[in-house]
């Protein structure tokens, strides 16, 4: 026979009033404490940067609160995704996340100072990009078969740049490397994608696969050429552009971006958040700014980016695999 103590139930009840009496008014009270931060775990300049920016600027308007974009560049993502994970889950802090920090690095470390999933609170995608292959505008490669196809009969002599080692630009061009047959190309690591696209215009290395914000001055300069885009759709600007998956049907590959707090931040504040997010993306002029940097937005609920991540942390692991590339 089940007896109860009255005083627990009592006790149960009053918590769990207490939880659903505070969930409106964690909304009805946020954000009136202090500035909003955004952490952001690439440095100032990148994609992830100018995203975040634009965010901060709308989101602020739109809440009448202050947002601050706090650059965290380090470990490829590793330190601000750490910062972010450890910070109070009060909605005061959040993180851009992207590809790096909650796609490939997931992939490629047996340990992470964070947890990409669980670690987080997933509010909304913001906007993402497709990468360009790029190959130095003197050699006479006009299409991707023109790289395979010298890739084959000239083993080990392609040289291509990237980020670094373990980058989601490293990734894409293994990932078309395997699915290309497998051809043997060697990797050069430069310390961002800067130096690495420098190094493709001066010829110290044949082809890169940067995000396309990175590749713009390359081509305006007249010293890379590009090849192929690495989403399943051509490129609004680059229209005479093929998608690589053309040529290697099934490949695709997107940088993307979207924005997350720390894990137990009150439901209500993500979706305020949230639907902040979708109105600072349905403004045309930030539609405008957006494309104006080679990205475009990109909406969706906490739910659908909640999965999106984890389809991104299952792709890239076996592209990682596949390839044989870990971190420690």
């Amino acid at each position: 026979m089940l007896s109860f103590n009255w005083r627990t139930v009592a006790a149960l009840v009053a918590t769990a009033s207490w939880a659903v009496a505070t969930g409106p008014a964690a909304a009805q009270d946020y954000p009136k404490k202090t500035t909003i931060r955004i952490i952001v775990p690439q440095a100032v300049g990148s994609a992830t940067d100018t995203v975040a920016r634009l965010l901060a600027q709308r989101i602020s308007a739109n809440l009448g609160q202050q947002m601050i974009v706090d650059n965290r560049p380090g470990a490829g993502g590793l330190l601000g995704g750490e910062l972010a994970s450890k910070a109070p889950a009060d909605g005061y802090t959040l993180i851009l996340a992207n590809i790096s920090s909650h796609g490939v690095n997931p992939a490629l470390y047996e340990k992470l100072p964070y947890d990409p999933i669980n670690g987080f609170a997933p509010i909304g995608r913001a906007g993402q990009t497709s990468n360009l292959l790029i190959v130095n505008a003197e050699l006479p490669f006009k299409s991707l078969k023109d790289i395979v196809g010298h890739a084959k009969a000239n083993p080990g002599k392609l040289f291509y740049a990237s980020p670094g080692q373990g980058s989601s630009q490293h990734l894409a061009v293994e990932l078309l490397r395997t699915m290309a047959g497998n051809i043997n190309m060697v990797h050069v690591p430069y310390k961002g994608s800067g130096p690495g696209v420098t190094a493709v215009m001066g010829g110290e290395a044949q082809l890169m696969m940067p995000a396309t914000p990175s590749a713009l001055p390359a081509l305006k300069s007249g010293k890379a050429r590009a090849i192929a885009v690495s989403s399943l759709r051509r490129h609004a600007d680059y229209p005479e552009l093929p998608t690589i998956a053309e040529t290697l049907p099934g490949y695709e590959v997107t940088s993307w971006f979207g924005l997350a707090a720390p894990a137990g931040t009150p439901k209500p504040v993500i979706e305020l958040l949230n639907a902040a997010l979708r109105k600072a993306l349905a403004d045309p002029e930030a539609v405008k700014q957006l494309a104006n940097a080679g990205l475009e937005p990109a909406v969706s609920s906490p739910e659908e980016f909640a999965a999106y991540i984890r389809a991104e942390i299952d792709k890239w692991t076996k592209v990682a695999r596949a390839a044989n590339v870990k971190l420690d």
